[in-house]
């Protein structure tokens, strides 16, 4: 871990240290979000970084999980965290910079019940197949336990405390466009959408990425006010963890899935 003060002085970076869950920043008295795994710069002058503790942030990109069955239904989200996280999210790339996202951010219980009522039917439809398909996958039950967790959440997500969902703007999108047109869009919503991820798990909140509510995305696009010219992507449900243990997943190794030079 790098030396707090030395580093500071050296790059003229305030940092906030969160000790542990419910205690203040150390270092400004206000910061009380942040699990002890992280530290890093959130007041001022952040742009003149040059150096990166890796240890942290290699943690910080191999531990951010999809949190289902782990979100914590009970606690309340403050506003200012969500905007904190969104803030963090627009320096992420878009195509041609033109930053075409927009964020919903629904916390108001009748709308978050309509959007999980909306989000059960596209869930059920889709994962009562994907159960059935799991059944012949010899995958050690990997499949099956993230069909679980999704029926968790497709149970629950009325309840999860703030529904966000992210868009972008297809107002200049061409008739039938091809693939690199919608290669393009979505590079320009994506990237956002994890950094956005990133920032709530750096403050000890999770979420998940899914797309299952998009069967019904005009109907959400009706009760939310959503234009026509901008296009759902997911709804991430978010709240704060149950714990900030998270570990690495089981992955393949790059060497099959990496093509040096040609595939």
């Amino acid at each position: 871990m790098l030396d707090r003060k030395s580093y500071s002085r050296q790059q003229s970076v305030d940092f906030c240290i969160g000790t542990e869950a419910g205690r203040v920043c150390s270092l400004c008295g206000q910061h009380d979000r942040l699990p002890d795994i992280f530290l890093f710069p959130i007041h001022a002058a952040m742009d003149t970084m040059t150096e990166f503790d890796l240890s942290v942030t290699d943690a910080l990109l191999s531990t951010t999980r999809a949190v289902r069955k782990r979100l914590d239904l009970e606690r309340a989200v403050p506003a200012d965290v969500i905007n904190e996280c969104l803030d963090l999210s627009q320096q992420a790339p878009t195509g041609s910079n033109r930053q075409g996202w927009s964020w919903v951010v629904v916390t108001d219980s009748d709308k978050r019940a309509a959007l999980g009522e909306m989000y059960h039917r596209g869930a059920m439809a889709y994962l009562n197949q994907a159960e059935k398909d799991a059944a012949n996958m010899d995958d050690g039950g990997q499949t099956s336990r993230v069909i679980d967790s999704a029926l968790y959440l497709a149970d629950k997500l009325k309840d999860v405390p703030v529904h966000v969902i992210p868009c972008i703007n297809v107002g200049l999108m061409p008739e039938n466009p091809p693939r690199q047109a919608w290669a393009g869009v979505m590079g320009s919503i994506m990237p956002a959408v994890w950094s956005f991820q990133l920032a709530l798990r750096s403050r000890g909140l999770g979420s998940c990425l899914t797309t299952l509510h998009l069967s019904q995305e005009q109907e959400a696009a009706e009760l939310l006010g959503i234009p026509d010219d901008y296009m759902q992507v997911a709804l991430l449900p978010v709240a704060y963890t149950k714990g900030t243990d998270f570990k690495r997943a089981k992955r393949p190794p790059i060497s099959n899935i990496t093509h040096w030079e040609q595939w």
